[in-house]
């Protein structure tokens, strides 16, 4: 078949070096492991003839439902008017949320024919509610069609997918709207600078993120988004959260540029203008990066795993469904659910309070701040800090020295879990944990393994009896250990147990016993509170990497614990609610990880 039938609907002089037909003229390659080298490496990227022919045998093999229409349904359904000329001004479905056709390089007439594809999906896929992804993934694969038939068949097949774990395209709101939250968990993970640049800026920043998809999907130029579809087909979902995590990336050394290298110097503005700008950027993202180096900088990202965006994935999910969000509704400025006129810590103030909640995993992002405890009204007393916190993950805990100093810890796990260690001192909670400070300026400390991946690989679990000492040891000699926790009530997909570290002292998250807490292990302790909740003592911990929060040995003024209230309800949740897959995920083949509890957990107390 002859080159030009792959671009009946291509306008050749917009296709710039994508249209030279150079490199090889066929793929040989049996190996999945070598082909997808060979797609990251872009081997079919100069021949336009190959690179359909390499998308079609691709989409070919996508394990589909028993019934999947194809190419001669597309034919029968449109008949005679598959011979008349198409119209781009028949409306697009409202599932794509008016997400336009990306002209791409298609000819303008070809825009049209992209419009009758996806109506034409619309009828044969009654099941897909919100799609927005859907116009740009069509309008690609017609420069790579023989003919609109042909298209159809292979964008049916993608929204057709259903090879267990494997996701193409989000077809659901609820499966958009937890995508933007997964989205928000990583860039908070994975690139932290770009992050914090966002959080400075916007006032809504999941409403920044609801359009990562599109990033990728819509903005980039033909000539990126091209070569992330190469590998996309072969390698799925999680190269687009590659792809935008890398734009995020560049978009924030873009900014630091123009502003001089003053970029933490930034006035907060309207949600909108910010999406425009970073949409703006990627637009124009060809003038200072190429495909190649978009590419590079995406696979550049360390452990990140598909497992670790399905657990994230379903976990948001399950949160969303239990606030009752499951279909499009008008969006919510998170940021309110911390209400500046309601709220009121002796610690810190309403914006400090807002840019800590940045830090938080995202699904946390629709609660508000809810006093637990306090010294100032509850008292000096370790028993009355564990009775007023056990039965609330996670909490927040915030400490303000005599001298003034104010730092404090991120606790992913309910306090009560202390117990499962008996008499001993025992470390449990997960990978989410993280210890701060906030003056002379705000910084985070996270695991130490997601700073430095190199520490751990997930090709084996950690065993559970493995145990540590510290300088939190307590007075009669007890070792500080890891408690054997049934693997039915594991905490998340950060759970130490899904890594084989080199060191069992950088997984040593929280601990308490009846005369001190503690935050971060392993050659010292980040935070060390005694029983008195009067003294504390800070150092670097190997769990945090974290250097001594404020002075070294101080005196508690003031200790605060807060809880996490679902803010679309009056009331906290209450009762043993927990987030359970609703399919088990697969660790290393053997052992099953449901992701992290949902906000203020008040668990009912046995008698």
């Amino acid at each position: 078949m002859a080159e030009e039938d792959y671009g009946n609907f291509v306008d050749w002089n917009q296709m710039g070096d994508t249209a030279k037909s150079s490199g090889p003229t066929k793929v040989d390659c049996k190996d999945l492991k070598e082909f997808k080298q060979m797609a990251r490496q872009g081997y079919w990227a100069k021949n336009h003839k190959l690179r359909a022919q390499v998308y079609q045998q691709l989409i070919k093999a996508i394990p589909c439902r028993t019934v999947t229409p194809d190419a001669e349904v597309y034919r029968d359904i449109m008949g005679n008017a598959a011979t008349k000329k198409p119209s781009s001004h028949s409306p697009l479905p409202e599932f794509v949320d008016g997400s336009p056709v990306p002209h791409y390089c298609l000819k303008a007439e070809a825009v049209a024919s992209a419009h009758q594809v996806i109506n034409c999906l619309a009828g044969q896929f009654p099941d897909i509610s919100h799609c927005p992804s859907l116009p740009a993934v069509t309008s690609l694969l017609l420069h790579f069609s023989v003919d609109e038939a042909q298209c159809f068949e292979h964008v049916s097949r993608i929204l057709a997918c259903n090879e267990p774990g494997k996701r193409l395209l989000d077809q659901t709101f609820l499966a958009y709207e937890s995508s933007s939250m997964t989205f928000g968990d990583l860039a908070n993970k994975y690139c932290t600078a770009a992050h914090k640049l966002i959080v400075a800026t916007a006032q809504d920043v999941l409403e920044v993120y609801s359009d990562w998809q599109r990033w990728v999907l819509g903005d980039l130029p033909f000539s990126h988004v091209v070569r992330v579809l190469d590998v996309y087909l072969v390698e799925g979902y999680k190269i687009l959260y590659r792809v935008a995590i890398a734009l995020l990336k560049f978009y924030r050394k873009h900014k630091a540029g123009a502003q001089g290298g003053h970029g933490n110097q930034q006035q907060q503005q309207d949600s909108s203008s910010v999406r425009a700008d970073i949409q703006a950027f990627v637009k124009g993202i060809a003038s200072t990066v190429t495909p190649d180096k978009l590419l590079e900088k995406a696979f550049s990202i360390r452990l990140l795993s598909r497992k670790e965006i399905t657990l994230l994935q379903l976990t948001n999910e399950k949160s969303l469904q239990q606030k009752g969000i499951t279909v499009k509704q008008k969006r919510r400025n998170v940021h309110l659910a911390l209400n500046p006129d309601t709220f009121s810590s002796e610690i810190v103030s309403a914006k400090e309070m807002r840019d800590i909640w940045s830090w938080i995993p995202e699904r946390f992002a629709l609660c508000q701040p809810q006093l637990l405890f306090t010294t100032s009204n509850h008292g000096c007393s370790l028993n009355r800090f564990y009775s007023h916190c056990e039965g609330y993950e996670p909490t927040l805990l915030l400490i303000r020295t005599t001298d003034g100093d104010v730092c404090g810890a991120f606790l992913s796990t309910d306090w009560e879990e202390r117990k499962r260690g008996g008499n001993k001192l025992s470390f449990f909670g997960t990978g989410e944990c993280f210890v701060f400070r906030m003056k002379p300026e705000m910084e985070r400390y996270e695991w130490v393994v997601i700073r430095h991946p190199e520490l751990a690989s997930s090709m084996k679990n950690q065993g559970p009896d493995d145990t540590a000492s510290s300088e939190g040891q307590n007075s009669d000699g007890n070792s500080l250990q890891q408690p054997d926790k049934p693997a039915g009530e594991l905490s998340p997909f950060l759970s130490a147990r899904h890594f084989n570290l080199n060191s069992k002292n950088t997984s040593m998250f929280m601990a308490g016993n009846f005369d001190s807490i503690i935050v971060g292990g392993g050659d010292g302790n980040a935070l060390y509170i005694d029983s008195e909740l009067n003294h504390g003592r800070t150092g670097r911990c190997a769990t945090f990497d974290n250097p001594p929060l404020c002075a070294e040995t101080f005196q508690v003024a003031l200790l605060e614990v807060w809880g996490f209230q679902d803010a679309m309800l009056s009331q906290p949740l209450s009762g043993a609610l927990s987030l359970h897959l609703l399919g088990a995920i697969q660790w290393n083949g053997d052992s099953q990880c449901p992701p992290p509890t949902t906000c203020t957990l008040n668990r009912t107390h046995s008698a």
